[in-house]
């Protein structure tokens, strides 16, 4: 559970972070905007909240900043209810409080706001500031994911597929995963080409997985990486090269992904796609040791 919090506030922070750049011509004269928010002009009560959230043109004061967004969530900005949903998910201005950021997010929610069905979803999925309820979780992220939210098409792609909350159904999980991953999503991209490979809820396509890992592999995804390692090792769904091959296990290797650093080791120590080199082919299988990989740690005192 501390896990999940400390990822929600990671996210939340993230989240405040980026309001930075929506500032509109809104943001003038300070004390233009003041009279404009004491007014009840909702976009003034943004704006003030954006500058003294970051200090701009003011003294940068999280407790003025949640006064401000209060006062233009109370008047239903569903703007301003999300953004006061992430100062008390980070505690910025106020003291943490998971249950009122729940509240102001479902108001937002409520009103068709993709971000806060998103985590809404996430904290009904968790039981953060709510009471655990999966059917809802699910509910969110469904009208999250109806309207576009990549994250959330995603999630419920991975509900399908691992049978999370819902019945699994490998053909919805497909279907999901395909939504999110057009938009660009890298963890999508990569399950969706694990469907392909393997036949679940699609026809084996090793094109198709083939297509889907490079997307994912070139978005830095190791375990992408490391499979389109094998793919080339193994000749499916492409020519067999073992060069190729190698190249994408040191990617993913780089990024600390112990079966590959043990592939590699194994590809030094018979010169397949690489130089034969017993000291380089030593080192990959210490790495793999050094990550877990007990037949890393094999190869590792055989080759000593």
């Amino acid at each position: 559970m501390i896990f999940l919090n400390n990822s929600l506030i990671r996210r939340f922070i993230l989240f405040l972070a980026a309001i930075t750049l929506s500032l509109s011509a809104m943001a003038m004269d300070f004390n233009q905007t003041l009279k404009l928010a004491n007014q009840g002009n909702i976009e003034a009560q943004n704006s003030l909240a954006i500058m003294y959230s970051t200090g701009d043109g003011v003294r940068q004061d999280f407790a003025k900043a949640t006064e401000w967004l209060r006062k233009a969530a109370i008047q239903g900005d569903s703007t301003a209810q999300v953004r006061l949903g992430a100062m008390y998910i980070a505690g910025y201005g106020v003291r943490q409080d998971f249950a009122k950021a729940a509240q102001w997010f479902e108001k937002a929610a409520n009103q068709g706001d993709v971000e806060a069905q998103n985590i809404l979803a996430t904290m009904y999925s968790t039981g953060e500031g709510v009471r655990q309820d999966y059917v809802k979780s699910t509910e969110w992220y469904t009208k999250a994911a109806n309207q576009g939210h990549a994250e959330a098409q995603y999630e419920l792609g991975t509900m399908y597929h691992l049978g999370e909350d819902v019945r699994q159904d490998y053909t919805r999980a497909a279907q999901w995963y395909v939504k999110a991953a057009d938009q660009g999503h890298a963890k999508a991209q990569f399950l969706l080409g694990a469907m392909y490979y393997l036949g679940q809820g699609t026809d084996q396509d090793y094109n198709k997985a083939m297509y889907w890992y490079v997307k994912a592999a070139n978005q830095g995804v190791d375990e992408a990486q490391f499979k389109l390692g094998l793919m080339y090792g193994k000749g499916q769904g492409v020519r067999q090269d073992y060069t190729r091959a190698a190249q994408w296990f040191i990617k993913a290797a780089s990024q600390g992904h112990a079966e590959a650093q043990y592939f590699l080791g194994f590809m030094y120590e018979d010169g397949k796609g690489v130089q034969k080199n017993y000291a380089t082919a030593k080192e990959y299988f210490g790495r793999a040791c050094d990550n877990g990989l007990q037949i890393g740690c094999d190869n590792y005192r055989k080759l000593n």
